[in-house]
Order: structure tokens, then C-alpha cells, then sequence
């Protein structure tokens, strides 16, 4: 198991054209067998929002859930599956109702919530700026991918003073040439204007070595990249004992 230790070079943007288990089946209690002060609109009546968890606040939100799955074990699947930073940029419910086989009228409420929060605390946001320019950086910023039990790319998209202005999940699954096209990486870049973009996906074996697949699709990324004039820096690869760049590692 490799975790990257060593000081990698910051990113530099060029101003030119380039490219880039299922175990048993357990019972999931449902919010009818909770007491009533555990049951999550009334532990929000009697205590505040604050003391409801993030899963339970989604269950408030989605309200019901499904003949095959509580409203709870449906938000708890939602937060564990996509990951908290990946659910806050998502935009498109289709896309997520289509990965994690959620009902679309779940998933545009999921959507909804996101964009209430959004356009409530848009100046607030302007403070909390995030700035992408090492490996490290992209490391420490999705961080809560290494949890995730499910294999996620996500792309995150840069102008051109490094700052990240949109972040998305491009799909769900093993990172294949067969599965990640380049028109699915590049869409946003086009649609939010970046000058550049980074690949992260999480391994959950916990090995941070990139495959041959990996590479393979880090190139054919690259290359549809430097016909569009949108650069890819880099594909970072994370773990929960570290991660590794497949560009700069390539590099060295």
C-alpha cells in the first residue's frame, strides 16, 4: 500500500491547449419503531435542528420512504454513498437518482434542499474560498471520499487563479476508459467556464497504487482535454491511509 509522502510540485495552469461487498441482509429500523422523542421531527420540535444528525435531517426532509426502504436507512444510504461535499454540488436529481437508485421525486428533494442552502448563504460562501494547487490540496479537500464504500469520480473544476468553482460527481463505479468518457468530464468544465480541472476517486480497498485502468483513463482524459484547450492537472487517487497523483508520480 503506497501513501503519498513526498512534497509534490504545486499545479501550474499553461496558457495553451491541453487535456486531460453486498454481505447479509439486515434490518434497518424504521422510524415507526423509535420511540417518539427518537423519531426525527420530534427530536427536532423538542430539542432544535442542531441536535439531529445529518442523516436525520434528511429524513425530515425526504419525509417518507419506500415500500423496500425506511426514510432512514434511504437518507443514512444517500449521506455513506455519495459523500457530503459530492450530495452539496450535485444539481441534476436524474444523475442521482440514477446512482444510487433513488426515486427522482427523492432525489429533486435531496437537490432542492442543496439549492435553498446555496442561494440563502451565497455571500457567506464568498469567505469560504477553496484554492486547489498541489495534490495535497485536492487530498485534504475530499478527504471524505476515503470512506466511501462504493468507487466515486469526481470532478473538480478550476478557473484560472486555482480557485475551484464546481465540483461534481462524473460517475460511480470502477474508473474504466469504458466508463468515463471525456464528454462527461469536460460537460461542466464548459458549462461553468473553468480553465482546468482535477480527477479524484477514492480506492476502497484502502490501495492507493493507480491501476493500468487508471492511467489509461487519466490519458484518454488528458487527450480530449488538450483538443478542448482545458487542462487536466491531475487524477488523484485517496484512500483512508493516503492517496496518490497519477500525473505528477508519473512525473517524477
Amino acid at each position: 500500500m503506497k501513501s503519498e509522502k513526498l512534497s509534490l510540485p504545486a499545479y501550474i495552469i499553461e496558457d495553451q491547449p491541453f487535456i486531460v461487498n453486498e454481505g447479509e441482509a439486515r434490518y434497518h429500523l424504521r422510524v415507526a419503531d423509535l420511540p417518539v422523542e427518537e423519531k426525527p421531527r420530534e427530536k427536532m420540535l423538542a430539542h432544535g435542528a442542531e441536535a439531529l444528525s445529518l442523516s436525520e435531517l434528511f429524513a425530515v426532509v425526504l419525509n417518507t420512504g419506500t415500500r423496500r426502504e425506511g426514510v432512514l436507512a434511504m437518507s443514512k444510504r444517500i449521506m455513506s454513498e455519495y459523500g457530503e461535499k459530492a450530495l452539496l454540488s450535485q444539481q441534476n436529481p436524474k444523475v442521482l437518482a440514477e446512482a444510487l437508485d433513488l426515486p427522482l421525486g427523492k432525489a429533486c428533494q435531496v437537490v432542492a434542499c442543496f439549492e435553498v442552502g446555496r442561494r440563502l448563504f451565497r455571500e457567506d460562501s464568498r469567505s469560504h474560498q477553496v484554492f486547489l494547487r498541489t495534490a495535497k490540496d485536492v487530498a485534504a479537500y475530499a478527504h471524505d471520499m476515503a470512506a466511501l464504500p462504493k468507487e466515486v469520480l469526481r470532478g473538480l473544476y478550476l478557473n484560472s487563479r486555482y480557485q475551484l468553482i464546481h465540483d461534481e460527481v462524473i460517475t460511480m463505479g470502477s474508473v474504466t476508459t469504458n466508463i468515463v468518457h471525456p464528454r462527461e468530464v469536460f460537460r461542466p468544465a464548459l458549462a461553468y467556464a473553468a480553465s482546468a480541472v482535477i480527477l479524484v476517486h477514492n480506492h476502497p480497498s484502502d490501495d492507493t497504487t493507480a491501476s493500468a485502468a487508471d492511467r489509461e483513463a487519466t490519458a484518454q482524459v488528458a487527450e480530449a482535454g488538450r483538443l478542448l484547450g482545458i487542462e487536466l492537472l491531475d487524477h488523484v487517487i485517496i484512500a483512508r491511509d493516503g492517496f496518490t497523483s497519477i500525473l505528477h508520480r508519473a512525473a517524477e
